[in-house]
């Protein structure tokens, strides 16, 4: 595989949402344990248009878009400055080190602005690997309801 290039980071805007949204929706087969979706409608909703406007709209909320030539190559967002709200590469890019510099601005960017002693991440099962690799540390067992799995997990500075 070929190194990625280095990609451009900026913060996100209300209007990045169908982008945000279209990227969510490529991978929810990854993030609901049913392919089609079934049981995960609340879950699904939360990653709607509506949703992600209004999370964009939030101070609470800090997103971040990656872009390589043009072409948008991840999201990361953090909410309340120390939870790993949403991360999504697409699949072209998995497993290429992009999620990595998705969370290392996302980190530096929280650790800038201050009062950080710890990290938290829901983990999709597909994302416990990365997640563990990156020095988040599972804090209780898988969880599944709404349609979704995750693991909570937590990074201690």
């Amino acid at each position: 595989m070929t190194t990625l290039p280095e990609p451009t980071l900026r913060p996100a805007l209300v209007a990045d949402a169908p982008a945000i949204v279209a990227l969510i929706d490529d991978l929810m087969p990854f993030l609901t344990l049913h392919p089609d979706g079934a049981g995960a409608e609340k879950f699904i909703e939360h990653c709607r248009q509506p949703a992600i406007e209004g999370y964009l709209s939030q101070s609470r909320y800090a997103y971040q878009l990656a872009h390589i030539g043009g072409e948008l190559a991840g999201v990361v967002a953090m909410r309340d400055n120390t939870h790993l709200f949403h991360m999504f590469v697409p699949r072209a890019l998995h497993r290429r080190g992009m999620a990595r510099r998705l969370w290392q601005a996302a980190r530096d960017a929280s650790l800038a602005r201050g009062d950080v002693t710890a990290f938290t991440v829901n983990s999709s099962l597909y994302a416990l690997p990365l997640y563990t690799s990156l020095g988040f540390v599972a804090t209780g067992p898988k969880v599944e309801e709404g349609g979704i799995a995750f693991v909570p997990m937590r990074m201690e500075l």
